[in-house]
């Protein structure tokens, strides 16, 4: 495995990339980052969480020079949240060169952001609106990056801003190197490369007939529609996970789900565009702090969402196309992690799980919603190693003490153990959803009804006799 030294990487980057604690290049790092410095366009394909950031900061930070006092390298990425984030990401692998960035994106100050690059910013960070709002109104002056990278750029296509990108390129120098970063490569983003990237290398740590992350474990349950919030809210008692997102279609799901789950005691907010920026930037901070495990949220809302340590993905409702579920479910299994996404789906909508699944090459398998038998037995066993494993506090023997006057020490254990287990108190029915026997009779008699249909097309109708027709006519006369 070559080690980030080999690179030929400007050594005060190198510092920042061992404080970080990196310890071998990503594949996408190791492919890219000697094209990059070589000079070359490139065009990669890599899910996120791969650690595409670095891949394009560390070469493209090692070439140039903080004392020319200009902006070398732009950014553009779709949204405020990941460009943040990307801003915060280049300063940390930059600081030991001294490497300004500054973050621009609709929303704030004009005048604040503008003057921030005249200091002296070396790195823009710029989402499409505001990025082609400062060049059409000249408001940038000797404004010529000599790198452009496209960060995301198949979010950017989804979420509508492919024009804006076209005009931003047209207000750029000819003479520049462009890196272009993307989870998928549907035609549009294909058409835009050849626009313009020049005799470009392509990188890409995917097979072309899977675009979804290894580490990623996907899983799929069959419910009745009127069984979902049962369903979701059993999965997230039985995987108790440490941090996850839920994916809702509607901010009005997004808001009555949130308020449930936070009705029954997990630590969940809501996210959708309806929010106020400064709302939205302060449920995602509580996120990435770990102050909330739970977030529920629109696909828009979550776009360019970059937290590594995302254990589990729910998809409350199934997403409508391959390339959304790709998007979902690689906000889990980050930079080497595992992770788990869960898709909730009825059995009319099964067989366009099957579709999603043939066409990004994966495999969902399928479970059972755990019984409330299962998800008590399995809690009740969590809670003998936790008792078992925790410390003894310095005021235990005191408390104890003080109990005893009243009772004996097998109803004071008794009132303990109730006392934590009326804390995680289960609800719902026994059995959620199908089992694998139900699912396998639904999918039979489903696929009977279709060719039963396909028949019925393929039948010819029968032709009426010449006497028929005449009786028609003379009815209509």
């Amino acid at each position: 495995m070559i080690q980030f030294e080999e690179f030929g990487l400007d050594e005060k980057i190198l510092k920042a990339v061992k404080e970080a604690g990196f310890k071998e290049p990503s594949p996408v790092q190791e492919m890219a980052i000697p094209l990059v410095l070589e000079g070359h366009d490139i065009v990669a394909q890599a899910q996120t969480g791969t650690g595409k950031t670095a891949a394009f900061g560390l070469p493209t930070m090692s070439m140039i020079d903080p004392n020319e006092q200009r902006v070398q390298i732009l950014v553009i990425t779709p949204t405020r949240e990941l460009a943040t984030q990307v801003s915060d990401e280049l300063y940390t692998l930059g600081r030991y060169k001294d490497i300004r960035t500054v973050t621009i994106y609709g929303g704030s100050s004009y005048t604040r952001q503008i003057s921030l690059i005249e200091k002296g910013a070396s790195v823009v960070v710029a989402t499409p609106g505001r990025m082609l709002d400062l060049l059409k109104n000249n408001r940038l002056k000797n404004f010529n990056p000599q790198i452009v990278i496209l960060d995301e750029a198949d979010e950017m296509l989804d979420m509508g801003f492919l024009d804006d990108i076209e005009q931003i390129f047209s207000y750029l120098p000819k003479q520049r190197q462009t890196l272009l970063f993307s989870a998928t490569m549907p035609e549009p983003i294909k058409k835009l490369a050849n626009k313009i990237l020049k005799e470009p290398k392509f990188v890409s740590i995917t097979p072309k007939d899977h675009t979804t992350n290894e580490d990623i474990e996907q899983l799929y349950y069959v419910v009745e529609e009127r069984e979902r919030d049962d369903a979701m809210t059993r999965l997230l008692d039985s995987m108790n996970p440490s941090k996850a997102i839920v994916f809702c279609r509607t901010k009005k799901e997004v808001d009555r789900l949130s308020s449930k789950l936070q009705s029954l005691g997990h630590l969940a907010k809501g996210l959708h565009g309806d929010m106020e920026q400064k709302q939205r930037e302060v449920v995602i901070r509580a996120f990435r702090d770990s102050k909330i495990e739970i977030l529920v949220a629109t696909d828009v809302a979550a776009r360019g969402l970059n937290v590594a340590d995302i254990t589990h993905v729910f998809n409350y409702h199934m997403p409508f196309d391959p390339e959304s579920y790709v998007h979902r479910i690689g906000r889990t299994g980050r930079a080497g992690r595992k992770g788990t996404a869960i898709t909730l789906l009825t059995p009319m909508e099964f067989h366009s799980l099957q579709r999603i699944a043939k066409k990004v090459g994966t495999n969902i398998e399928f479970r059972m919603v755990p019984s409330l038998y299962d998800v008590e037995s399995s809690q009740l066993e969590q809670l003998v190693k936790e008792i078992k494993d925790a410390p003894l506090n310095d005021n235990a023997t005191k408390v104890l003490s003080m109990l005893e006057e009243d009772m004996a020490l097998s109803k004071i254990s008794l009132k303990l153990i109730s006392l934590l287990m009326n804390k995680n108190r289960l609800e719902g029915p026994n059995k959620i959803g199908f089992d694998k026997k139900a699912l396998a009779n639904l999918i039979k008699r489903a696929e009977n009804q279709r060719q039963n249909d396909r028949g019925g097309r393929n039948r010819r109708r029968p032709r009426r006799s010449s006497n028929s027709r005449d009786r028609s006519r003379n009815r209509r006369r």
